[in-house]
């Protein structure tokens, strides 16, 4: 079932509010919870995990809810749903926690365990991205109108990738030494924010390696990257995928290390990451 003009004006708008919600309350006193090492949770995580899976259950109530905040809902991804939306109302919390503007609202759609549909909103700087299979990929400013968003083309023999702290610590080395082609952006934050800074054109791949992103991390993000032309693949050059043999279950992380980039750039380093990279380990 495709998404009518209607329902992606009301998706807009929530993803939005919500957004400028978080914007608002991060100047204000909120609470902050550990819920495992290094995994932190805010009042305002919550706040808003509650209010876009209202919305969302609301307007598609045949379909199935999974946010990050609500841990029964992952439940649901074992469900006989035709559909799923997958929440993160705060990717990047700790950037949040830290007054950085790093941070970003995420809804994805899965169906048939492709990701199809994704918003991504950066309240620091009021924009909204959204796209997908048959839509195209648009920013939206503030409350202007849609507009088309195009990747430009890279400059010839550009290898310019982004990679998380973590990641540029444990590899970026042992990369460095083997590909000297490359040329590391550090980039912290939330993950897709990383994987429009490709979209953008602000660089070619982004490599991302530990095996903790979660599904409601990357529908969103993944969904307007292959709306935008680029790949996503493991080290092994197939693609990502969401079905159950590749995720962990009770966490629904993936199981794959994730490069996402443009297919020239993709095909230029994948192999090289091989030769340096076991695709069996996490980094």
């Amino acid at each position: 079932m495709s998404l009518n003009s209607a329902q992606l004006t009301e998706i807009r708008q929530i993803v939005r509010s919500c957004g400028q919600q978080a914007k608002t309350l991060s100047a204000e006193k909120f609470e902050v919870f550990q819920k495992a090492p290094g995994d932190f949770v805010t009042t305002v995580d919550q706040t808003l995990d509650r209010q876009l899976s209202e919305f969302f259950t609301q307007l598609f109530p045949q379909d199935g809810i999974i946010t990050e905040e609500n841990a029964d809902s992952r439940k649901r991804y074992q469900s006989d749903y035709p559909r799923f939306w997958c929440i993160d109302p705060l990717d990047g919390t700790q950037d949040f926690i830290h007054g950085d503007p790093d941070y970003a609202v995420l809804v994805g759609l899965l169906e048939q365990q492709r990701a199809i549909a994704g918003w991504v909103y950066a309240p620091e700087h009021d924009i909204l991205y959204y796209g997908g299979k048959n839509l195209g990929v648009w920013e939206v400013l503030g409350n202007a109108d849609p507009q088309p968003c195009f990747s430009p083309l890279s400059p010839p023999n550009s290898y310019r990738v982004i990679i998380g702290d973590k990641d540029f610590r444990n590899t970026s080395e042992k990369i460095g030494a083997a590909i000297p082609e490359i040329e590391f952006l550090r980039s912290p934050g939330s993950f897709g924010l990383k994987v429009m800074n490709v979209v953008l054109g602000k660089a070619e791949v982004y490599i991302y390696l530990n095996r903790r992103v979660k599904i409601w991390d990357t529908v969103a993000p993944m969904a307007i990257a292959e709306a935008a032309g680029l790949v996503c693949l493991d080290l092994d050059g197939k693609p990502i995928e969401f079905t159950p043999e590749v995720l962990d279950l009770e966490s629904l992380a993936h199981q794959q290390a994730i490069v996402i980039g443009k297919p020239a750039a993709i095909e230029f380093l994948l192999p090289r990451l091989r030769d340096v990279l076991d695709p069996q380990l996490s980094y």
